[in-house]
């Protein structure tokens, strides 16, 4: 029992700084995309409104975001 608790305990720790450390990356990428989309909202009625977007902008924006992360 004593081997158990000596290899099983860092382990428990381990796999729960794991999901912890998940959690908290995922809510933070939440919350930069909910800025970032009220910050275009923002900027979409001051320029006089909601405008929609195609699709083919909207791939565009997807696009031009994922290099910008690269």
């Amino acid at each position: 029992m004593d081997g158990l608790q000596q290899i099983g305990l860092p382990m428990v720790g381990i796999v729960a700084a794991a999901a912890l450390a998940f959690y908290a990356v995922s809510f933070n990428e939440l919350r930069e995309k909910s800025f970032r989309d009220l910050e275009e909202r923002e900027e979409s009625d001051e320029k006089g409104g909601f405008k929609p977007l195609s699709s083919r902008e909207r791939r565009a924006r997807r696009k031009a975001e994922k290099q910008s992360k690269s």
